[in-house]
């Protein structure tokens, strides 16, 4: 890039030189006809008056005619223009009678014009008896002789100033990008905490805005890294242990060393269906991504289907010894939507509610007042941290909140895939899912909401003419 931004800049310099060098000459060339048109014309005048002031001094004929010879032998001609035009002497080589206009000649008008090279002029008094005495001067047209030597140096000179001018420029341009190119290799490499310095806060210009974009990729990848990392350590944990139960009770039923083999084969199937989730949960993000999700919407009633979802959890919130409280089903609450992955938001959000609920959880479904319709599941558990507020529906992202209890049986709640999913899915029906804290007097409980968009109007069929 300097080398282009050095040529770039040499190159404009070199072709304003040639360009103003040429337009100075060319002025300069027409400056030096009209200087000499303007002296041929006053030469002429002059000479005319000499030739009339030897007429009105009544000089003889042979004086006159001697007065005209001396002329013609400087090069200077004088001819009689008669009162029809014709012209009688011998003019100038290059200057015809057509140069020379019979009205403008007789009204003793100056005359001057230019053929290629050569320069004329003409000054004429009227005669007494009619007719005009016309003097007629030429002269070669003498333009300057272009100065290449010193347009050489001069310009050599400016092309070296330009050329070191270009040199710092193009360094200056150059110096942020090599430093953004170098800085892009370390990312690439791996070096995450590789960052630009930062520019000042005022400056807006693109270099800054790419150095500002550079480490705001640079801390997203390191961020990302981070949850990576975090979700792995999660996940391991989630798989260890329910493989650690299944290979114990398996030993066990197989060594004969179990005490109640169906309690044991129980205990097997719930930590399998808990395995069963986890994958389950990781084909779902995958097939999001990959845009493999189908979605059956039709227009239904949410309200009903979270009465169903949360129905099956009410075994579940006994055993844990909480309280489940379920809104009264009411009227509008259509929704056009899949209500299989509605349910399945649902089941992660109640889920998630009684990992860290306290004693109770309330779950309802009402319209929106705005329009379309809302589900909301809050708890009374310890609440969310402001700073971790707007990230929980991030993927990998487990919050730092102790839950009050572990995972229900068959559940992933903890690994930071519940709330993604419930993101991701409510987004690809038109909705929307946010979270609030605290939900409940005292700075506790968190709340998590979803807005589903109403159904579209149904069409009117147009009226059919009558008749």
């Amino acid at each position: 890039m300097r080398r282009r931004i050095l040529l770039a800049i040499v190159g404009t310099v070199a072709l304003a030189l040639v360009l103003a060098g040429a337009g100075t000459y060319l002025l300069l060339g027409r400056e030096a006809d009209r200087a000499t048109e303007s002296g041929l014309r006053a030469q002429a005048e002059g000479l005319s008056a000499l030739l009339d002031l030897s007429r009105t001094a009544r000089l003889g004929a042979v004086r006159q005619q001697k007065v005209v010879s001396g002329l013609k032998l400087e090069g200077i001609s004088v001819v009689l223009v008669g009162p029809k035009g014709k012209v009688r002497g011998e003019l100038p080589p290059g200057v015809t009678a057509a140069d020379l206009p019979t009205e403008q000649v007789l009204a003793g008008e100056t005359l001057s014009g230019r053929h290629r090279e050569l320069v004329w002029a003409s000054a004429s008094s009227p005669l007494a008896r009619g007719g005009a005495l016309a003097v007629v001067i030429t002269r070669s047209s003498q333009r300057p002789r272009p100065p290449l030597g010193w347009f050489l140096l001069g310009g050599g000179a400016a092309l070296a100033v330009g050329a070191a001018v270009a040199w710092g420029v193009s360094s200056d341009l150059t110096r942020p990008l090599r430093r953004a190119h170098d800085a892009t290799r370390q990312i690439a490499a791996g070096d995450l905490a590789a960052r630009l310095p930062d520019p000042s806060p005022g400056d807006r210009t693109e270099v800054a805005d790419l150095t500002r974009s550079i480490n705001d990729m640079a801390a997203a990848l390191e961020h990302s890294r981070g949850l990576e990392r975090q979700f792995l350590l999660s996940v391991s944990h989630d798989l260890r242990t329910p493989l650690t139960s299944i290979r114990g009770y398996a030993e066990a039923i197989s060594d004969g060393t179990a005490t109640d083999p169906a309690a044991a084969a129980r205990v097997i199937g719930t930590e399998a269906q808990r395995l069963g989730r986890l994958v389950a949960d990781l084909l779902d993000l995958a097939r999001l991504d990959a845009d493999g999700f189908t979605f059956a919407h039709q227009v239904v009633p949410v309200a009903e289907v979270v009465q169903e979802v949360v129905e099956g959890f009410r075994p579940t919130a006994e055993a844990a010894g909480v309280a489940l409280h379920l809104g009264p089903v009411v009227r509008g609450t259509e929704a056009r939507i899949d209500p299989d992955r509605l349910g399945q938001c649902v089941a992660n959000l109640v889920e998630n509610g009684l990992r860290y609920a306290a004693a109770a959880l309330w779950v309802e479904a009402r319209p929106a007042p705005g329009g379309g319709v809302l589900v909301a599941v809050a708890d009374d558990g310890p609440g969310i941290a402001p700073d971790d507020l707007p990230r929980v529906f991030e993927r990998l992202y487990a919050d730092d909140r102790r839950p009050t209890r572990g995972p229900a049986p068959g559940s992933t709640a903890g690994s930071g895939l519940g709330l993604a999913i419930v993101h991701e899915l409510v987004a690809a029906m038109g909705g929307r899912v946010r979270a609030e804290s605290p939900a409940q007097p005292g700075g506790r409980g968190a709340r998590f909401v979803i807005e589903l968009p109403p159904p579209p109007a149904p069409s009117v069929p147009a009226p059919t003419p009558e008749g």
